[in-house]
This record gives structure tokens, C-alpha cells and sequence, in this order.
């Protein structure tokens, strides 16, 4: 997975981050988000499918990349929002408008970013 910023495939469609169904733009985006998804949900059996899945395009290696990645942004995430850290300005307005394209500014957790109203 690459953040936008990182990417060197092309146009990326950010809606992918909100919608496991749309086309992300880079490569096994569908697998991957499949993947992201079924490790946040409850479901032993969608999860056991998507590691399979995932370990098949991607390698075991890629497995555990994946598998990292998604842990790391889950920590990073968890202690933002316990410590309450706000997005600094700039980031905050470099991220106006695909953080309201997405909706990302109706999760709770928006509130703790200064100058953005959760929904």
C-alpha cells in the first residue's frame, strides 16, 4: 500500500480509503483493501480468506508487509486519538478538501483536530 503522497503509479482515487469496492488505481488495491478491511472486522472465516487471497498475489512476504502496515497504521491511529494530537495547520489545509470528499471529517475522531467541525 502507498499513501498518495508516496505513490508512483499515477492517479490514485483516495475514495478507495472509505469504499473497499472502488478501484484504488494501484496495484492488488482491491486484495489489499480486502485484506485492511477483514483485519478490522470480527470475521475469523473473511479474515482466514483474505490473508489466503493476499498470501497468493502478493507472496508471504508481501503478507507480512501488509500485515504490518495495517498494524502500524491502527497503532499510530489509536495513539493519536488517545493523546487527542491535532493535525498542525499545514497539513490540516493541505487535506481540506479530500478529507471532506471522503467524509473523513464525520468520524468522531475529527473533533480533535482544531479548525475541523465533526459532523
Amino acid at each position: 500500500m502507498l499513501l498518495r503522497g508516496s505513490s508512483q503509479t499515477g492517479e490514485i482515487d483516495l475514495t478507495a480509503a472509505v469504499n473497499s469496492h472502488a478501484d484504488s488505481g494501484i496495484p492488488n488495491g482491491t486484495t489489499l483493501n480486502t485484506f485492511a478491511e477483514a483485519v478490522l472486522g470480527s470475521d475469523d472465516a473473511a479474515l482466514a480468506s483474505a490473508r489466503n487471497t493476499l498470501c497468493a498475489e502478493l507472496g508471504p512476504a508481501g503478507l507480512v508487509d501488509s500485515a504490518a502496515i495495517v498494524a502500524t497504521f491502527m497503532q499510530m491511529d489509536r495513539i493519536a486519538d488517545a493523546t487527542g494530537i491535532p493535525l498542525d495547520t499545514q497539513v490540516r489545509d493541505l487535506t481540506d478538501g479530500f478529507r471532506a470528499e471522503l467524509g473523513l471529517n464525520d468520524y468522531g475522531s475529527a473533533q480533535n483536530t482544531p479548525g475541523v467541525t465533526a459532523a
